[in-house]
């Protein structure tokens, strides 16, 4: 079964658009494909951020103060 895909209207610099019809010119794809590359990118690195928050989720917290004054104890301030 073919995949069904979704049409969306994206605005952008007059500039940046430029660049991604040149570099679809130059890669010899479609903006569309350079796109969805994009945004699937962005999103895998939102989901191994978040991956990382839930693997130390129980590690202690350290408000700024005590973190600078443990930086002032140790000699790097």
């Amino acid at each position: 079964m073919a995949s069904v895909q979704a049409r969306a209207t994206v605005y952008m610099d007059p500039a940046l658009h430029r660049a991604l019809r040149l570099k679809a010119a130059a890669t010899h794809r479609s903006i569309s494909d350079i796109v969805a590359d994009a945004v699937r990118e962005s999103l895998r690195e939102d989901e191994e951020d978040l991956s990382a928050v839930a693997q130390r989720v129980k590690e202690p917290s350290l408000t700024y103060e005590a973190f600078l004054a443990q930086l002032k104890a140790d000699g790097t301030l």
